[in-house]
């Protein structure tokens, strides 16, 4: 059985008559779970805190432990002499102790749960043919196992209460099924810190309500609905949409962010697709190094693009001066081969962080098989990613470990919306008693729960390790004493030296103190897209993308980067490569002028693997049908290849790994057969039982392989950082990220659209009445060379004196790539 690391001992207990050793201190339900022996609630959920409400977990109990001689008493047979207590206790409530015992299965236990289940149903509604949560049911399932053949309720006393009801956007709840099991409302107070529903009235006129505006106002509510244990609390997204006896799981990873969260695509063939599989929901499955079972709502709801054919490139164009035509694959790949045999060795590539490990090894044997060199990763704002592999975090690092005695650094990162389920770990890590220190030039979501929040400002944020170490020792002080420390970077307020600067300082820091090369110890960095690392191990750097910009090649392979759309200058220095190749998603994210464009398959439509912030590699499958003409990024790039004699194109992404494992030393035990393998995890939700963990999936797609660290396989020397200068001006443009925004690849999820802001800037009070802007004024963001942002003003505690804070992607005339000089004015 897993245990925390406080659960080391273990003492004797016995259930239904049979002895068994567990460790001390464990809840009864999830002991009772482990051995097989469910005990059924409705309340209890192992993730959170009992609280014995529905007393589904009635169990008689006593104990054979004797106070004064601190042994269990036995007779002469060895048999445990258990004094029983004369009325049932909460299962949920207890804690094992040594000598504890209970009966799960007397008539006594039995009447108990039958009159629990009697009791929930007297004003349920009889409406299991229309429920979402049919055939996934712990009501359902618990009412069979449990409950009353027949029943005494009167009908004219049932309760008719709403049957829609919005509490936001996303979630809707159903208050006749609503059985005031409380799990939402403590997940959210509880383990998300978005205190944002109640409960409202009492008796039976109890009913959940929402208290924040907009409703339901948090990155993961949907999570309630997983484990909301009836069918109350239902998404918009899948309401009506299939029935889950209907579905078949495919094991897949978030293409968002760099949790590399675990999820399960929820497919069936559908006639509005052509008969092929179509993903209907998008599910957390278990990893608990990784999301345990959760998941943000941007991963929940952000895969309709996945499928949609406004958006999509469907077919391979070839270019006609500044035109866009249809053309067949034979012909696109050919061109593509003709103009890279011309360029020979003056051709470089681009590729964004949602290419998967197979595409990006297959564009890096694409270029350096014609001489090329030059290999950039999409987006150039976050460096550093040659440190993460040298202190990352260490093998076996669990975030849920940590606790008591650690600590938590998160330094120019606003990791709610950059990373949310890092965001949750650590909001969690802090509620179990782990220090946290918040470092940032400004206020974020992160403030709210930690122990020490610190301000820098802007111009000197590469040094803000030092600044904490000098200005406020005594914090510096308890992060370098803890047992365990991590530290989490992001690139916020930062130029591309900056962040690497500031990775640098995080790791000298780290490698100083002793906080690298074991687990839940070392650095971790908020790259943007699912494979930063991945970027990394093979070989695409930012720093290589600056060169590409300085210097443009003749021929330059663009492959799922969207250039036009994150950097304002890209159409200046794009103008300079004779022949652009895109392999893209999205027909609008490739500029008329390109030579060839190739469609290529979403993580959705085909095999692959990503690698996470943890340096965890973990493999996603196929579980929709192909959209279009669209192929997998690696099958297009190889076809290439075979035309300038560079070998044959592997038969599957499968063949693709093996020998990436077999040239890639970090690689090495990644094969598809290592990183499919799971083992059992605790808690054990997902079930045929369901009632105890939701709806979460077990993982039977494998908990993927971590690659080692440098300091993992041996000793590391703090290096040199390299002073980082910092743009000067009046004013201080700090472009800053959104987890919800109008990245191409979101905008199809159009049931998020009002989560959306409109495009704003935030601007310091100081400012604002220096320039006479006030909140609501339409103003213009002047940087770069002549670019012009307009967006609404905020004129609020937001921004620091001196900087304007700008959401990327919220207008469709990009932020700057990293911190600049820029003046605003009013419109």
């Amino acid at each position: 059985m897993v245990t925390t690391a406080t659960k080391t001992n273990t003492v004797t207990i016995y259930i239904d008559g049979k002895e068994y050793q567990v460790p001390a201190g464990t809840n009864l339900v999830d002991v009772a779970k482990w051995i097989g022996n469910d005990i059924p609630v409705f309340c209890y959920h192992p993730k959170m805190a009992p609280v014995g409400m529905c007393r589904m977990c009635l169990v008689e109990m006593g104990s054979a432990f004797d106070p004064k001689t601190k042994t269990i008493l036995k007779d002469e047979q060895g048999n445990p002499q258990i004094r029983w207590m004369p009325k049932m206790q909460t299962a949920c409530t207890t804690v094992v102790s040594d000598g504890l015992a209970i009966r799960t299965n007397t008539p006594m236990v039995d009447e108990a749960r039958q009159n629990v289940v009697e009791f929930i149903l007297t004003s349920h509604p009889l409406d299991c043919p229309i429920c979402d949560k049919g055939g996934e049911c712990p009501l359902q399932n618990l009412t069979m196992a449990h409950g009353p053949g027949s029943s005494r309720m009167i009908f004219d006393d049932k309760l008719k209460l709403d049957k829609h009801v919005p509490l936001g956007d996303l979630i809707f709840l159903d208050e006749e099924r609503c059985i005031q099991c409380a799990r939402c409302v403590r997940y959210q107070g509880e383990l998300v810190g978005d205190d944002v529903l109640a409960f409202h009235e009492r008796g039976r006129s109890l009913q959940i309500i929402t208290n924040s505006d907009p409703g339901f106002d948090s990155y993961f509510s949907g999570n309630t609905t997983d484990i909301c244990p009836v069918g109350a609390l239902t998404t918009a997204d899948f309401r009506f949409g299939a029935r889950p006896w209907e579905l078949n799981e495919v094991a897949s990873i978030c293409p968002h962010d760099a949790a590399g969260s675990n999820i399960s695509l929820s497919t069936r063939l559908d006639r509005d697709f052509g008969g092929k599989a179509q993903i209907k929901r998008v599910m957390p499955r278990q990893n608990e190094y990784v999301n345990e079972i959760w998941i943000s709502d941007k991963t929940r709801f952000g895969h309709h693009f996945t499928r949609d054919t406004e958006t999509r490139l469907l077919e391979p164009l070839l270019g006609a001066g500044n035109r866009l035509s249809p053309a067949g694959w034979g012909e696109a790949l050919q061109k593509a081969a003709d103009e890279l045999r011309v360029a020979g060795s003056d051709v470089a590539a681009i590729a964004g962080s949602g290419m998967s490990n197979e595409d990006l090894w297959a564009l890096r044997q694409l270029v350096t098989g014609l001489g090329g060199s030059k290999l950039g990763a999409w987006p150039p704002s976050h460096a550093g990613a040659d440190i993460v592999a040298q202190v990352g975090v260490g093998l076996g690092t669990n975030l849920s470990k940590l606790g008591k005695g650690d600590a938590v650094l998160v330094v120019a990162s606003d990791l709610e919306e950059e990373v949310p389920i890092w965001r949750l770990r650590v909001k969690q890590a802090r509620d179990r008693g782990a220090y946290l220190v918040v470092l940032n030039g400004r206020p974020t979501r992160m403030d709210d729960f930690a122990s020490e929040s610190v301000r820098y400002d802007y111009d000197d944020a590469a040094n803000a390790i030092s600044i904490l170490r000098e200005k406020y020792p005594d914090y510096a002080k308890k992060l370098a004493e803890a047992a365990n420390l991590v530290i989490v970077a992001g690139a916020e307020g930062l130029t591309l030296d900056g962040s690497r600067a500031l990775m640098q300082s995080a790791a000298n820091f780290l490698i100083e103190t002793g906080h690298v090369g074991k687990a839940n110890n070392g650095l971790l960095a908020t790259f943007p897209g699912p494979n930063g690392m991945g970027q990394h191990y093979l070989g695409f750097t930012p720093e290589a993308t600056q060169e590409i910009m300085q210097n443009p090649p003749r021929v330059l392979i663009v492959a799922q980067a969207d250039l036009l759309l994150d950097d304002p200058h890209a159409k200046h220095w794009l103008a300079k490569v004779k022949t652009v190749i895109y392999l893209s998603l999205f027909r609008d994210e490739v500029p008329e002028w390109a030579t060839v464009a190739l469609p290529i398959q979403s993580f959705a439509e085909r095999d692959g693997s990503f690698v996470n912030g943890e340096r965890r590699v973990q493999r996603f499958y196929t579980g929709q049908g192909p959209l279009g003409q669209a192929i997998p990024a690696w099958q297009a790039l190889a076809r290439v290849g075979e035309k300038l004699g560079q070998g044959k194109q592997k038969a599957s992404a499968a063949a693709v790994m093996l020998e990436i494992s077999q040239k890639v030393p970090a690689f090495a035990n990644c094969r598809y057969q290592e990183l499919g393998k799971v083992e059992r995890q605790f808690p054990d939700v997902g079930g045929t039982d369901l009632y105890y963990g939701g709806t979460a999936y077990q993982n039977k797609g494998g908990l993927g392989v971590q690659i080692p660290s440098a300091a993992d396989e041996g000793s590391v020397s703090a290096g040199t950082v390299k002073a980082a200068a910092a743009p000067k001006g009046k004013l201080l443009v700090v472009p800053t990220t959104r987890l919800y925004n109008r990245e191409r690849i979101f905008r199809p999820s159009a049931l998020v659209h009002a989560r959306v802001p409109d495009a704003y800037v935030e601007i310091n009070k100081a400012d604002g009445e220096k320039l006479g802007i006030s909140t609501g004024d339409m103003v213009q963001v002047t940087f770069g060379e002549g670019v012009t942002i307009r967006a609404r003003a905020h004129v609020n505690g937001g921004a620091p004196k001196g900087v304007v804070v700008l959401p990327r992607h919220l207008s469709d005339t990009p932020a700057p790539l990293a911190i600049t000089a820029g003046e605003v004015s009013k419109v």
